[in-house]
């Protein structure tokens, strides 16, 4: 292929010249970076762990779709709320119940590809993608994505809050100025980049104020010093129990609705028709899932970070996110930017925190805003209402060996109640 022209649209199955590709791989590891390292770090995880499995998560996926859709495999914010319930974790420090956490994360990935595995069969039909809408429209997925953020609120204030001083509440609050300073005065990539920029600033001002001029807690670097520059990272065994899998399971269903979202968006970005690679792509990030917390990564999925630079750059070559993941896996065994990684300070990483959950609970609005969902109709009000409090309250409901956290209650809740609402208008139509 020539070289790339202004404004010219790459299509998925079309490369560039490698230069061009090995380019436009590096700034699709640095967009999805902050949030990939962001995750693991408010459950407890190893960060420098996660970055290396999702590049070999967007490897497998890239292998399941046949290379026809382009997406990388981050770490996924829909399991934070419930791995934080099932390990009791503090906020701060490696997660001592790892274990049970990853466990159920396996178990999760299970059901979300047996999902993709029904799909993948009835797609041949034509029928799979209509059911999926059925079950889940725009007033449901963005109840549930909403649900996300909100039921992470105290999580992060929390964390924002975790010392009890007031250095470090002022910390967390010139952590998240900084985001919005980013977001509002930057353009292009800087400002798409907004929380990695945000983060970083935050960590430099922090670093000033408590180990030059003596405020706070002085950051530790002696770790990041003693690490090498290469290195095998310590893997960790899953734990399976019931409990925390009941807990967790349930996010299979956000991950599907966050992926059709992803998979719709980057349809109409490029003008084909990707539907029939949804059970594809559903077993794709499933198996990657399963894979990543086999050895202590977190549940991956499709990025909408990743997506926006597609949107902006018009590249849509699936080429590229082959070189992101291997970029990602290189980094991945690096033990010095793992110890870099955690050494972030507890009010910036809490000051993040903030803005992350607050962007994803604002995101379930936007998809509401963008499919015009009538909020006149009692059905898609009640439905919305009802989601939205279950899941920030956390109402959780105890059935035998089943427990059901705030994401869960309120994303079943969802489901069920908008087919019960909608019994009457279909009773009408037949």
């Amino acid at each position: 292929m020539p070289n790339l022209q202004p404004g010219q649209m790459i299509a998925p199955d079309e490369r560039l010249p490698m230069g061009q590709s090995v380019v436009m791989g590096v700034q699709h590891v640095v967009a999805m970076f902050g949030a990939t390292v962001l995750g693991p770090l408010l459950m407890g995880f190893d960060a420098n762990l996660a970055v290396l499995m999702s590049g070999i998560g967007t490897l497998i996926f890239f292998f399941l779709v046949k290379g026809q859709v382009p997406s990388y495999l981050g770490s996924s914010f829909a399991f934070i709320g419930g791995v934080v319930s099932v390990t009791a974790y503090s906020g701060s420090g490696l997660n001592a119940n790892i274990g049970v956490a990853l466990g159920a994360i396996i178990i999760c990935g299970l059901i979300y590809t047996l999902i993709g595995l029904v799909i993948w069969h009835f797609n041949a039909k034509g029928s799979a993608a209509a059911v999926i809408e059925r079950l889940m429209p725009p007033v449901v997925t963005g109840a549930i994505v909403a649900v996300i953020g909100l039921n992470l609120a105290p999580v992060a204030a929390k964390g924002a809050m975790a010392s009890g001083s007031t250095y470090d509440a002022v910390m967390a609050i010139v952590t998240m100025t900084s985001v919005g300073l980013v977001a509002v005065f930057t353009r292009g990539m800087l400002q798409r980049l907004l929380i990695l920029v945000g983060l970083v600033l935050s960590y430099l001002l922090y670093y000033v104020f408590s180990n030059l001029l003596g405020f706070g807690t002085p950051v530790d670097l002696s770790a990041v010093a003693a690490a090498p520059w290469f290195g095998i990272p310590t893997f960790y065994k899953p734990e399976f129990q019931l409990s925390a899998i009941t807990v967790i399971a349930p996010v299979a269903i956000i991950l599907v609705a966050e992926n059709l979202g992803h998979i719709r968006a980057v349809s109409a970005m490029t003008g084909r028709n990707l539907d029939q690679y949804l059970g594809r792509a559903f077993v794709g990030d499933g198996v990657a899932t399963m894979v990543a917390a086999s050895v202590g990564g977190t549940g991956v999925t499709t990025y909408g970070e990743n997506i926006g630079v597609m949107s902006v750059t018009r590249i849509y070559s699936t080429l590229i996110f082959v070189i992101a993941a291997i970029f990602a896996i290189i980094l991945g065994f690096s033990p010095k930017f793992g110890a870099l990684i955690h050494s972030v300070p507890a009010p910036v990483l809490g000051g993040v925190s903030v803005v992350v959950f607050g962007l994803i609970a604002i995101a379930g609005a936007r998809i509401w805003v963008i499919n015009r969902v009538d909020f006149s109709d009692n059905r898609n009000l009640i439905v919305a209402a009802i989601a939205v409090i279950l899941g920030a309250g956390n109402f959780t409901i105890e059935l035998g060996f089943f427990k059901f956290e705030g994401i869960g209650t309120a994303t079943f809740g969802a489901i069920l109640l908008y087919q019960l609402l909608s019994l009457k208008r279909d009773n009408k139509k037949s």
